[in-house]
């Protein structure tokens, strides 16, 4: 973290020489400091340092400047930095401007020059300012800061970007915090968008996309290699299982992800039945692992990289990006995984984003604190979300459409033993209401047709999937929800398809397409959990391997 600053403001180069020669002196270990000759040049250096989040302990300004005398300064920069302590420099005709300034700008000290000796006149006064100041102030956090507001869509989404990359960062809600809502308003020209993104090093990003934003933070966003053996689009637990594997085998090896590594199971609070982790693991957590070990392995993992295309042509396998640039290799495991089904009824739409969000409870869960919130789904994903929910909410709701959940035994124990969580079986959503802000959620029975209304502070939707195979789905067959069929699914009275073009049959997880894989959430027959997703990733190397091999 950067040292507070003690800034010493005099128009008189000479004096100002002095003061910053007794205060670096005395004081320079522990504190910037920062000689000024101007009041304006003053407050534009003041508003920039706001912006990289320093802090300022003491200003120490002469009382007579000609542009800008001193109380004039003070009275501004305190609305920059109303914790610094203040200290005027007179001369005794000033003395009556320094005792008025006690009360119009809170002046903490008034000090006659000369100072000298400062030993005595000048370093006992700054130690009691500076003592108290360490005491009351509180540091400033020294990292990211996300500015914006909770019902702003743009804004869950770099939270849950940074999150899900387990990158730290402080949120400032520009509705409860004004001096955030000033900085903001400084940076916005015309209509405020939001997020306002402020960095360490002063640079600030105002409503940027993930790639913009992964390349600030310094994730990888571009292939280092025009060819690889292996691409594998998609980094959830199959993908980085793949990556793993062939890394550790020395295929080079490259993996795309669109928005941020570990799938839905990244963004699952605890994962209780993956072998061998008795206590349960966080999904960031086996996340963070297995992306440090394919690295290790020197496998390249690009974020905020959409695949929109993938080619065959003659040998190889090429992928075209979202940014026009393409990769090539010789094999491709698409691990795509599913994502979560969007709302369709009226309000949903409007407050995705201001209350309602999909499977986004690990980013969200601390601002609905002791209030109620709702969960929609019965798997294992929503059931471990209304978990999570329950540890900061004063109340979670699930809502189920059917007679049944169809979580693991040991989650619905868990909810049915918990007292924070309700559950609604048979019950159907059917209207969001809210102007602004997720208000209120209208539901109905699905055996009695009774319809209910319910206050609420935000809706966490976790229910269906859907593959994540558009990218290709004219080039493989899928079946008519978008699965891609692999194997032995592929075959019809013991033979393949007539696209199939070898003299062998579809290896294990491979699709109608001769080197392009598909294993995890996105393949036609998969069981939907975390373990057999890293299995046939593993799997769907030991198949890519086997193509690999010249025949």
């Amino acid at each position: 973290m950067a040292k507070p600053i003690i800034l010493s403001l005099d128009d008189d180069q000479s004096v100002l020489s002095a003061i910053e020669r007794d205060l670096r002196g005395q004081y320079g270990k522990d504190y910037r400091i920062i000689p000024i000759n101007e009041g304006q040049a003053a407050l534009e250096y003041l508003k920039k340092i706001q912006q990289r989040n320093e802090s300022v302990a003491l200003f120490l300004v002469d009382q007579r400047m000609p542009e800008m005398d001193g109380v004039q300064f003070l009275d501004e920069a305190i609305k920059i930095f109303p914790q610094a302590k203040r200290i005027l420099l007179t001369a005794y005709a000033d003395t009556e401007a320094a005792i008025s300034s006690i009360n119009d700008v809170g002046l903490d000290y008034y000090l006659m020059k000369p100072w000298h000796p400062p030993e005595e006149r000048l370093y006992p006064i700054l130690d009691e300012m500076l003592e108290d100041w360490k005491i009351h102030v509180r540091l400033p956090y020294d990292g990211i800061r996300i500015a914006g507001t909770l019902w702003s869509l743009s804004s869950h989404q770099a939270k849950d970007f940074l999150t899900r990359h387990q990158i730290p960062y402080q949120w400032l809600d520009i509705e409860k915090d004004a001096s955030a809502r000033k900085l903001v308003e400084d940076k916005a020209s015309g209509a405020a968008k939001l997020p306002a993104i402020f960095f360490p090093d002063g640079a600030v990003l105002v409503a940027p996309d993930k790639k913009e934003l992964a390349e600030k933070v310094g994730l990888q966003t571009q292939a280092e290699l025009p060819f690889y053996d292996i691409v594998i689009i998609g980094s959830g637990p199959a993908g980085l299982a793949a990556a793993v594997y062939a890394g550790s085998e020395g295929y080079r090896t490259i993996v795309t992800e669109k928005s941020a590594p570990g799938g839905q199971a990244g963004s699952s609070p605890k994962i209780e039945n993956y072998l061998g982790f008795p206590s349960g693991i966080s999904g960031d957590d086996l996340t963070r692992r297995a992306v440090a070990q394919a690295k290790r392995f020197g496998v390249e993992i690009l974020s905020a990289q959409e695949v929109k295309h993938v080619l065959v042509k003659d040998e190889y396998r090429i992928v075209k990006l979202a940014d026009g640039t393409q990769i090539s290799s010789h094999a491709i495991l698409i691990a795509t995984g599913a994502s979560f089904h969007t709302l369709k009824m009226p309000g949903a739409e409007a407050l995705t984003g201001a209350g309602i969000y999909y499977g986004a409870a690990y980013t969200e869960a601390v601002n609905y604190k002791d209030k109620t919130v709702f969960v929609v789904g019965g798997a294992n994903s929503a059931a471990q979300g209304a978990l999570y929910l329950s540890r900061f909410a004063r109340k979670v709701t699930v809502l189920i459409r059917g007679p049944d959940l169809t979580a693991s035994k040991y989650l619905i124990d868990a909810m049915e033993e918990n007292p924070k969580v309700e559950l609604f079986l048979n019950t159907d959503l059917i209207e969001l209401k809210g102007k602004t802000a997720l208000e209120q959620v209208v539901v109905k029975g699905t055996i009695n047709d009774k319809i209910s209304t319910f206050d609420v502070s935000a809706l966490f939707v976790f229910i269906g999937v859907r593959p994540q195979s558009q990218f290709v789905d004219n080039l493989v067959k899928c079946n008519e929800k978008g699965y891609i069929f692999t194997g032995t699914d592929l075959l019809v009275d013991n033979k393949p398809d007539q696209g199939w073009t070898l003299g062998r049959l579809p290896y294990l997880l491979e699709s109608s397409v001769p080197g392009i894989f598909a294993a995890g959430d996105v393949r036609y027959g998969t069981s939907h959990r975390v373990a057999s997703a890293a299995g046939e990733g593993a799997i769907a190397f030991a198949m890519m391997k086997e193509y690999l091999k010249p025949h």
